[in-house]
């Protein structure tokens, strides 16, 4: 079965590579990104924990086809995490040997792991295999570099090579295996090996800053089926990995489940996108996940802990009738009888984020604030949705971070981090915007936290009086830099009509305000 290639995006991979990465690697901090560039290019940066790799449209192959080369890539790099010390660049010969050496390195060791590998690790070579060069198109000593490449790794040369060649390839090849073998023998690493390459430099008589400027050919024509096929067949004699057939190999039911599950959901956001579009409001754009700078998980931790009584529903409360007798109470002259009420949260909210230019330089303390907030209200179980502003391409533009009838997750927290502070602040404007989409969703609260007064003052207080006539609450929480200017901007936001203000000049204040105003009993 072939499913539709041509809308999948980065973005519907990320959520799937990143646990995977994770998986595999068992860094829990495993980070994946992408690459516009060719197929060559993929990298891991130890020190980073990151594993770039390109884009799914730079694999040849049918659309499930580039899926499992994309996949299986993502192993490799997650297994130079999880074994290598580091990892060198390919530009040149002694980087080049020493990342080829140990492909081979954590596919050993990785494959006493995840053994359900093998098959995979057979179909990316096939593709491998015709993606490399004919080495005899190579010139100069880069020919002999590439040859001892794919020699040592696949045990074969695609293309003629004179004799003196051959012999440095192969010696180089054995001395290579070798050292291999004493590396995984004794459970050495990446250092080791490093120290190995001179030796291996010096029997191909190549300069180890040799440039590599290997071109990867990816044209889809030339991968048919059958040449796919025959190449797994030639490859299987070689790397024996699998007893399976070429054809089990080929098809691979399993992650075709899998990849079908991925262009599912990537119909489902294409879909919203589009809704979202006609009504005047964009999704960010996700390709990696880069949500971490602004994910502070002590301050998420003490507001979750501050805000427990509304996750246990229950709040004591003292009567002078209840459920038991507080004798302490009764002595200090008070009411004496206590009881349990719960306590819910039932207001739905549409949060609104300033993300003018005024915000920009306190913009990572913005975010892992608005972030808390959204992680506590999920906490809490409240139904609400967020939303952003900002100066996009000179042109104001509402962003969809989280829809009331989503989940707060990674997805949402990642569009949070995309949305830059750019721009002034129309409020009159963003709220023309979004008036459709409060029609539509009719929440009990339209809650704007804002740091400045807004472009139009009077053309905003007339739209705030119009959605105040639909029965909207209108709030807003202004953001100010000291005392005075708290002061002033709770002015202003009382002279724009909203219904209930705030102002904080402690971003992480933020979340405590908004509840005190969503906690209606």
């Amino acid at each position: 079965m072939r499913l539709n290639f041509i809308n999948l995006k980065n973005e519907a991979l990320i959520d799937i590579a990143t646990f995977l990465a994770r998986c595999w690697s068992e860094n829990i901090n495993a980070v994946v990104k992408f690459s516009d560039k060719d197929h060559n290019t993929s990298l891991t940066k130890i020190n980073k924990n990151t594993i770039i790799l390109p884009s799914i449209t730079n694999y040849a192959g049918s659309d499930f086809q580039r899926y499992r080369q994309f996949r299986t890539m993502l192993w490799y790099g997650a297994m130079r995490l999880r074994f290598c010390e580091k990892v060198l660049s390919n530009d040149h010969a002694f980087g080049f040997i020493l990342n080829t050496m140990e492909t081979r390195r954590v596919e050993i060791l990785g494959r006493r792991i995840w053994s359900g590998m093998d098959e995979e690790i057979i179909f990316n070579y096939a593709y491998i295999w015709n993606y490399r060069p004919i080495i005899h198109n190579i010139y100069h000593k880069v020919r002999i570099i590439e040859a001892f490449h794919q020699y040592f790794l696949i045990g074969d040369i695609k293309g003629d090579i004179n004799s003196g060649q051959l012999k440095k390839i192969t010696d180089a090849d054995k001395y290579a295996k070798n050292v291999l073998s004493e590396v995984i023998k004794n459970n050495y690493n990446t250092s080791w090996i490093e120290k190995k390459i001179p030796s291996i430099i010096k029997i191909l008589d190549v300069d180890s800053l040799l440039t590599i400027p290997i071109q990867i050919k990816k044209n889809n024509d030339s991968f048919t089926d059958e040449t796919v096929l025959q190449t797994i067949t030639k490859i299987s004699n070689i790397i024996r990995y699998s007893k399976s057939n070429k054809n089990k190999i080929f098809k691979n039911k399993k992650i075709h489940g899998e990849y079908k599950q991925i262009i599912e959901e990537n119909t489902k956001n294409e879909n919203k996108k589009t809704h979202y579009n006609k009504i005047g409001v964009k999704i960010p754009y996700i390709d990696e996940y880069d949500d971490v700078m602004i994910r502070d998980v002590d301050l998420i931790n003490k507001l979750k802990i501050k805000f427990k009584k509304f996750k246990t529903n229950l709040k004591e409360e003292f009567t002078n009738i209840g459920d038991e007798f507080d004798c302490d109470s009764y002595l200090d002259n008070n009411k004496p009888f206590f009881r349990d009420n719960i306590t819910t949260i039932k207001t739905k909210i549409m949060i609104l984020l300033d993300h003018s230019s005024s915000i920009y330089k306190n913009n990572l303390e913005y975010k892992k604030a608005a972030l808390a907030l959204c992680e506590v209200l999920s906490y809490l179980q409240v139904k609400f949705s967020v939303y952003a502003f900002n100066t996009t391409d000179k042109e104001i533009t509402c962003w969809l971070i989280k829809s009331d009838d989503s989940k707060w997750d990674d997805i949402t927290s990642r569009r949070l981090s995309k949305i830059e502070a750019n721009g002034g602040t129309p409020l009159a404007e963003v709220y023309n915007k979004m008036r459709t989409l409060l029609n539509l969703r009719k929440p009990d609260i339209f809650l704007t936290l804002t740091d400045g007064e807004p472009a139009d003052p009077d053309e905003a207080r007339r739209i705030i009086r119009v959605l105040k006539l639909s029965n909207i609450k209108m709030a807003a929480i202004g953001l100010g830099s000291n005392t005075l200017h708290v002061i002033t901007i709770a002015n202003n936001l009382k002279r724009l009509g909203y219904e209930k203000i705030l102002a904080v000049n402690n971003i992480n204040d933020i979340t405590s305000k908004i509840l005190n105003i969503i906690d209606q009993k």
